[in-house]
């Protein structure tokens, strides 16, 4: 029943003309995001975080929210249409989605992928409501070495899941952590590693090494090495669904919010594991005849529903563990994390207490807005393909003006572009050679947090590490990190070996 009242204080806040307002920009924008091939939510957020310093907190994070989830709807417009995945968690739509779309079956694909993502992202919304008090109630009573094993199974997922190498992971997530160290040190008060530079005595705002690492990135990234991409468009079809389209996606819907939603509540990071398992489930359940025939030759309807109705039920869920232990799981999480700090707040155990009304406002507004993007996307999928139309180099000149206005808009510091574009640049080479930007974030965050709470536990400890091993909550995060670090490892060793078996007998 408290569960109930605080749902309907959120709504009430939710649903002031403002806060309606702020979302409905929020998933249009998020929407348009989505549509536009290689501009993700991430990149949006990143773009949009010095907003952060002139509107109220209630009304930026429902509009941070509408791009989080709003990005996730329009991404499927480009995999269907173009094949043409604007994240990876809409690479497996464009599978069958796109090979739909050529066979005359575009609007189908278009709508039964709208409509999953709001079945999925309602019951996922549901689960959010429901479990994430718990998960706060519970988390309020870790101390100082629990806090700081967070921190740590935080760096550790966010290292080892998000990217190709553990070891670039690992490797990024120093980065991060060395950025964060810079700037008074938070118990000696003296300067550490400003280089005499009293620009930085303050510390690197995260504004900018997240505009820096995916906006500014983005744009020097495609000028440099994507060149000139000819793009074809299949045409889009009136979006309605059969009544087969119908019995075939419900069940593909269900069973992917049921893959989905346990994902996102578990601070393993990443769309990709969800989706990609939904799509097999679904290949592997299809009975009929005539609909095994089309995975993989004119395109499967549960091969669209399925995967994408994880992939938001998989995105919702992930708010779980941001606003209940302050653990980031993707590259937009981070971010907002970031958002939530530039207003001196920190998510966590505490966030549900301390700022009750903010959280229920957001949680009711994921409700909203799920409505929302269904009114968006289904009458108005015409006017997102056009946005498909906009040159590449005006586009991504407007995000970089964008982005630079932003970064002065803060401090009036030319000192801030210099490191905006230094930030830029960094991000470029990183993703040159494939190391995975999230941990850069992600170190600079939880870093200072993550020292302070380690201090804090080796001071409970008496200076002894065996602190960390004395409390049952301690040793079960241990065993997390563990699991983490080493499963994936074995399942993939196993696998080698099961191929190898299977080479060698055939």
């Amino acid at each position: 029943m408290d569960i109930f009242n605080a749902l309907l204080s959120g709504f009430a806040a939710a649903i002031t003309p403002i806060n309606l307002l702020w979302c409905l920009i929020g998933c249009a924008l998020g929407t348009a995001v989505g549509v536009l091939p290689g501009i993700g939510p991430a990149v949006a957020v990143a773009m949009l975080l010095p907003i952060t310093g002139k509107v109220d907190i209630t009304a930026s994070m429902i509009f941070f929210s509408g791009i989080y989830y709003g990005a996730m709807y329009g991404g499927s417009t480009t995999s269907i249409l173009l094949n043409t995945p604007g994240e990876t968690a809409s690479m497996v739509t464009a599978m069958e989605g796109n090979k739909m779309a050529k066979s005359g079956r575009a609007g189908a694909a278009l709508a039964t992928a709208a409509i999953g993502s709001f079945v999925a992202g309602t019951i996922a919304t549901v689960v959010v409501t429901l479990f994430a008090p718990f998960v706060a109630d519970y988390a309020v009573r870790l101390a100082a070495p629990e806090y700081f094993l967070l921190m740590l199974l935080a760096f550790t997922t966010v290292s080892a899941v998000l990217g190709k190498s553990t070891l670039r992971g690992m490797t990024a997530l120093f980065a991060g952590l060395a950025i964060g160290c810079v700037g008074l040190d938070q118990i000696s008060g003296q300067g550490r590693y400003t280089g005499d530079m009293p620009e930085l005595l303050d510390g690197i705002e995260i504004v900018l090494v997240a505009v820096g690492l995916f906006a500014v990135a983005e744009v020097l990234y495609a000028v440099l090495y994507e060149g000139r991409v000819v793009e074809g468009q299949n045409k889009l079809t009136r979006v309605h669904m059969t009544k087969r389209d119908w019995k075939r996606s419900i069940p593909a819907w269900l069973r992917g919010a049921a893959i989905g939603t346990p994902f996102g509540c578990i601070p393993a990071g990443g769309t990709e594991i969800p989706t990609f398992l939904s799509y097999a489930t679904e290949k592997k359940m299809a009975k009929d005849a005539d609909a095994k025939s089309e995975f993989g030759t004119t395109g499967a309807i549960e091969g669209v529903a399925g995967p994408e109705a994880a992939n938001n039920a998989t995105v919702t869920a992930a708010l779980i563990p941001l606003l209940t232990l302050g653990i980031p799981t993707s590259n937009t999480t981070a971010i907002m994390l970031g958002a939530f700090q530039n207003y001196g707040i920190q998510p966590g155990p505490q966030l549900f207490t301390t700022s009750a009304a903010l959280v229920w406002a957001l949680i009711a507004s994921l409700y909203i807005g799920n409505l929302m993007l269904l009114v968006l996307n289904l009458p108005m999928v015409g006017l997102w393909v056009k946005l498909l139309k906009i040159p590449k180099p005006q586009l991504y000149a407007g995000i970089l003006i964008f982005a630079t206005v932003g970064a002065y808009g803060m401090r009036q510091n030319t000192f801030d572009l210099f490191l905006l574009y230094a930030i830029g640049l960094l991000g470029v080479v990183m993703r040159r050679f494939d190391f995975p930007t999230a941990p850069v974030v992600v170190g600079m965050i939880l870093g200072p947090l993550a020292e302070a709470n380690l201090r804090n536990a080796i001071s409970m400890g008496q200076g002894s590490p065996v602190v960390f091993f004395q409390r049952p909550e301690s040793i079960v995060i241990l065993v997390v990190i563990v699991a983490v670090l080493v499963l994936p490892r074995v399942a993939k060793r196993m696998s080698e070996k099961k191929l190898a078996r299977l080479a060698a007998s055939s």
